[in-house]
């Protein structure tokens, strides 16, 4: 069995047009913090401990080091996640719309198969024929519950800027064709299913263009759909399994997910 990592980081170095920051704190470090956080839970405490009182001290524990802590800052939308239809809108097909948390775990692991689309430029957009030209092109026929991925390339940029204004968007043709075929989640190797904003903003302005039509399109079809995936180049055609389970976070339209190709 192979196992293919298709997940991006949650990186606080990466360059994000959201702010993502990290709190480490390290061995060291964490003595103090216990002791600042267990004392200062009383007036008492808090008292001892700023007249320089310590209730654990360095010695007391194995090699002088405590337990490390991270702390994570981030939007749900950093990082390789899944986007449930409440991040689309407050209602889908007529209904109160679906948080993360809701996905059926039993379509996070199913048959994969990746389309190669890295012909398509920024700007473009993969519609309906692009997915079946590709199909064809494989000798692959879409089966219900597959997780379909798109291959852009668009992954080799994340890091830098270019990685939000260098990659093709999702036609509504695109969506309407898997989820006319039984697809419940399909994924794509770019930051957002939709254009790049530098153009749908530019033609919003100048022509009163829509905004993130495929996102806004999940209020007309319920559909849950993988950004930020990587390596997909890596992976053959078809004949692997998806794992996607995402992090169970209350109340999100999106988590975060370590998304695997499994090849036997």
């Amino acid at each position: 069995m192979q196992i293919i990592d298709l997940s991006l980081p949650i990186d606080d170095t990466a360059f994000e047009v959201h702010k993502v920051k990290i709190e480490r704190v390290n061995h060291a470090a964490g003595v103090e913090k216990f002791n600042r956080v267990i004392m200062g839970k009383t007036i008492t405490g808090r008292i001892k401990y700023l007249l320089g009182r310590r209730i654990l001290k360095k010695e007391d524990l194995p090699d002088e080091e405590f337990l490390s802590l991270e702390t994570v800052h981030s939007p749900v939308h950093i990082g390789t996640h899944l986007d449930y239809s409440y991040h689309y809108g407050s209602r889908s097909e007529g209904r109160a719309s679906k948080t993360a948390e809701e996905i059926p775990l039993e379509w996070c692991m199913q048959n994969g198969a990746r389309l190669n689309l890295t012909h398509k430029k920024p700007n473009e957009t993969i519609n309906a024929e692009d997915i079946e030209a590709a199909l064809i092109k494989i000798n692959y026929q879409i089966k219900p519950l597959d997780i379909v991925l798109l291959c852009t390339g668009a992954d080799k940029l994340y890091g830098g800027p270019k990685y939000f204004s260098d990659y093709p968007g999702i036609d509504i043709s695109a969506i309407d064709y898997l989820l006319d075929r039984g697809i419940k989640i399909f994924g794509v190797d770019t930051m957002g299913i939709d254009r790049p904003y530098k153009f749908m903003l530019k033609e919003f302005l100048e022509q009163k263009k829509p905004l993130y039509p495929t996102h806004f399109y999940g209020r007309k079809r319920e559909f849950i759909h993988i950004e930020r995936l990587a390596n997909l180049d890596k992976l053959p055609d078809y004949g692997f399994k998806i794992h996607c389970l995402p992090i169970k976070i209350k109340k999100t339209g999106a988590a975060w997910a370590r998304v695997v190709a499994i090849l036997e």
